[in-house]
């Protein structure tokens, strides 16, 4: 794997804030964009793919593909992006390998749309030249836990609840490749 140009650690506190953070980054987002979703369950991955959605003016409606594996969401054409991609939603959790993403056939969207994959690192890089890589973590029950509980030798416990969206968040963003060669403004403004 190739070294991040650039890294930005954003701090959210509320799921407001991260569906807020993901609009402004969707309103910035172009046909062929690659983005790589990781993070523990709960971290928010889908309310901020929630946000994406809303800045790239798609359909309302975006819920984790998790059983389903992929879902598209069409562009408005009387939305506030008219002509914009569409958003191809992807949950790759229960996929082992970068050959069961090819199974998919993702190829067929990339160029059309924003391709947004949760649980996708080490699996989907090979779909593009750039992608921006977005790791998500609790505060509460979230990483730095589970770290240390593994690093004692124990099973990882998770320690939340999953339906309070309202603790704050740590949110990593890495630029790879010519596309992700300079950071977002918007990363900018709220690193």
């Amino acid at each position: 794997m190739s070294e991040a140009a650039w890294e930005r650690t954003v701090r959210v506190a509320t799921a407001e804030q991260t569906h807020a953070l993901g609009s402004a980054l969707g309103e910035v987002l172009e046909r062929g964009d690659l983005l790589v979703l990781t993070g523990e369950l709960g971290a928010g991955k889908t309310t901020f793919t929630q946000g994406l959605g809303e800045g790239l003016g798609v359909r309302a409606g975006v819920i984790s593909p998790t059983f389903v594996l992929v879902r598209i969401h069409p562009n408005l054409p009387n939305g506030p992006r008219p002509g914009g991609p569409d958003l191809v939603h992807v949950d790759a959790y229960r996929l082992a390998s970068a050959a069961e993403i090819d199974d998919i056939d993702l190829e067929n969207t990339m160029d059309s749309s924003v391709t947004v994959v949760e649980w996708g690192r080490e699996r989907v890089e090979h779909l593009a030249d750039s992608r921006l890589d977005i790791e998500m973590h609790r505060t509460v029950g979230g990483s730095d836990a589970a770290v240390a509980t593994r690093e004692a030798g124990r099973d990882a416990v998770l320690d939340f609840d999953p339906e309070d969206d309202d603790e704050p968040r740590t949110i990593v963003f890495r630029g790879f490749g010519p596309r992700w060669s300079t950071v977002p403004e918007i990363l900018e403004e709220n690193a």
